[in-house]
């Protein structure tokens, strides 16, 4: 998976429509892992990183800032300040992953307004960027998405130095870290085993009940047929529930289309609608005052064109033989002149007479190619036919405005036209009062089901867990009361199953959590200067907590870890678990080099930063990439693009600079 784009519209701090190109490829042959987005504290760096998860999961993002908000609400707190409450505000995510052995592109686009219709954003799915909506995958797309980065171990990608602090501070690994490392085991196929086997073991139990036993046996069994007996009543008046809610909703939906198509929403934009037919009358207005122009100029000539274009070449071809009329003349004059000069050289009389039939031969000729027999009747000179010209240059340039007009002209009339339907499938005051109406009737209808389907829903949860008490009540019976007599052995074989698949599970989280120990020490050894300091990191099967050992096999207290060596092993324990995942994912670090010295910083933008992923998101102060540290990864090639948050406090805004860092 790679990030493509990330285009934020109105978002937080980010005024306006601003993209950040997150491609690590530099052309077709050549990439670089790290993009690099520099700004300082509050100038917009964690609302990227927001911005990132909100697109991808929606209501179920865990952005930094929304603490206890409702997704509304935070989606309120989101718009920009100074966007005006009819503009929306948007983020896109573009991005790449391998689907079927190809690479496909998909772009999620998330857009609202400063109060979200429903309480909700509008999701597009987009494939091949924005050529082709895909509405199948908007409907499933919280689980697409989980296939391609699940959820719960989003957390192991995109992280941040507050996460970063927090593993290094404590002795254990906080919650969100345990649920991601436990959705590496895999266990949920042992547990299930483990569930049917308790089934045939209770049932087994029961053929093994004395007459007193069976009855406190029979006891706990019908209060627990009463309970599952009243979960099933609660549970069909909750399928009720959201039959009935699924009939509202649809309601709801009718109500809003008949709304809709009854001009209701045209109704509210009555107005707007008016006034640009007022306008688009005045422009057609406008459009035929300039066709009027162009009429009584040399427009209407276009009629008689074909008759102009003959009288032109008339007039070409008579201007032509007045020139060779003109020059025959002449040169009759000059042979004359030449026989008489002739006769007095002394030339012979019969070279004269044979000069004097080649001249006459040769004027006879002349005449032939251009005088016509036909006298001329257009007598044009060389001022009206260049005036003739003229007239056809503008007569063709007249013609393509003309066209252009006409064009403009019914365009104006078929926008005229639409306007005049919407304005008449506009409703009418009280009619319009009537839809608003319905509609709001329905919206509060469906909030009413929804209510009473949270409060069936909770009742169910009571009723399950009260199940769930019983089950165990009865357990505890069985086990202290009826492991005897004839199927004693299948009990214990059930008992020897149970233990054997509770060493399975040991077993296979040792070993995944061996591996996962191996990537650790070698992460931290990797990334640690002090390379005698730790041979070995250990992670406990519980509690997930992480030991540290020397080359002797001794422990090393993790106080004596300072600061900074503390972070480098929790941004190790991280890595390792994100290359234990399988998953090929991008890897996004808002402040990453939060509390380390400057050997440390070294050996993490030397080597943690180039090879955490083939796409590394980094969001840095100029305190922690600093000078040094940018030009180390300049020169070792490492930095694909670069970016720089440009904070203004004066109107509270953040423009992104491409091409650009601190230094």
């Amino acid at each position: 998976m790679i990030f493509l784009e990330l285009v934020l519209q109105n978002f937080g701090p980010y005024s306006g429509r601003q993209i950040i190109n997150l491609d690590p490829k530099i052309d077709e042959e050549n990439s670089c892992p790290i993009i690099l987005l520099g700004g300082m504290n509050g100038g917009g760096k964690t609302t990227l990183m927001d911005a990132i998860r909100l697109a991808l999961y929606g209501h179920r993002a865990q952005c930094s800032t929304r603490g206890n908000l409702s997704y509304t609400d935070f989606l309120s707190q989101c718009v920009n300040s100074q966007t005006p409450a009819y503009e929306k505000t948007q983020i896109e995510l573009l991005f790449e992953h391998i689907q079927d052995s190809k690479p496909v592109k998909y772009r999620i686009i998330r857009s609202w307004t400063k109060n979200p219709k429903e309480g909700k954003d509008n999701l597009g799915i987009y494939e091949k960027d924005e050529d082709w909506r895909d509405d199948a995958l908007i409907n499933t797309w919280d689980d697409y998405i989980e296939n391609v980065l699940p959820l719960g171990i989003s957390n192991l990608f995109l992280f941040d130095g507050e996460q970063v602090k927090e593993l290094a501070d404590q002795d254990e690994p906080p919650a969100i870290v345990v649920d991601a490392i436990r959705g590496l085991l895999g266990l949920e196929l042992a547990e299930r085993l483990a569930v049917d086997i308790e089934i045939l073991a209770n049932r087994k139990r029961k053929e093994l009940a004395d007459t007193k036993d069976l009855a406190d046996l029979e006891e706990i069994e019908e209060k627990l047929k009463q309970q599952q007996n009243e979960y099933e009543i609660t549970n069909k008046q909750l399928e009720k529930l959201n039959k009935d809610l699924q009939k509202a909703e649809k309601e709801k939906q009718e109500k809003f289309d008949k709304f809709v198509s009854e001009g209701g929403k045209i109704a509210a934009e009555r107005n707007q609608l008016e006034l640009q037919q007022k306008q688009k009358t005045a422009e057609v207005e406008q459009a035929r005052q300039g066709m009027c122009e162009l009429a009584a100029d040399v427009l209407p000539l276009a009629l008689i064109e074909n008759l102009l274009t003959q009288a032109q070449r008339q007039g070409e071809t008579e201007f032509r033989i007045q020139q060779a009329q003109v020059a025959s003349d002449l040169l009759f004059e000059r042979d004359k002149r030449l026989l008489n000069w002739i006769g007095q050289v002394g030339i012979s009389e019969e070279q004269i007479e044979k000069i004097k039939l080649f001249l006459d031969q040769d004027e006879e000729t002349l005449r032939a190619s251009f005088i016509q027999a036909e006298e001329s009747w257009l007598l044009a000179d060389t001022e009206t036919l260049s005036q003739l010209g003229n007239v056809f240059y503008y007569l063709q340039n007249f013609k393509n405005i003309a066209k252009q007009q006409l064009n403009i002209l019914k365009n104006k009339q078929e926008e005229i036209l639409t306007l005049e339907r919407q304005i008449q499938t506009a409703a009418e005051p009280e009619a319009y009062k009537q839809l608003v109406d319905a509609l709001e009737v329905a919206q509060d209808k469906v909030a009413e089901i929804k209510a009473t389907s949270e409060v069936s829903k909770r009742s169910c949860d009571e009723l399950d867990a009260e199940i769930n008490n019983i089950k165990n009540d009865l357990q505890e019976y069985t086990k202290e009361n009826l492991d005897r007599k004839n199927y004693e052995h299948i009990i214990a074989a059930a008992a020897k199953v149970q233990d054997t698949l509770k060493v399975f599970r040991e077993k296979l989280t040792l070993r995944k959590l061996n591996k996962l120990e191996i990537e650790v020490t070698e992460c931290f050894r990797f990334l640690l200067h002090k390379s005698d300091l730790v041979y070995r990191v250990a992670i406990d099967t519980n509690t997930f907590s992480l030991s540290l050992y020397d080359l002797n096999g001794q422990p090393v207290p993790k106080h004596r870890l300072s600061a900074g060596e503390k972070q480098l092993l929790a941004i190790a324990f991280l890595w390792g678990l994100a290359r234990v995942s399988g998953h090929r994912l991008p890897v996004a670090i808002d402040t990453p080099l939060g509390r380390l010295d400057s050997s440390h910083r070294s050996n993490l933008v030397e080597r943690y930063f180039p090879s955490a992923s083939h796409q590394v998101i980094l969001l840095s102060t100029d305190t922690e990439i600093g000078k040094k540290e940018v030009e180390t990864l300049r020169k070792n090639e490492a930095i694909a693009r670069e970016y720089l948050l440009k904070y203004d406090s004066a109107t509270r805004q953040t423009t992104v600079i491409e091409n650009k860092y601190f230094w």
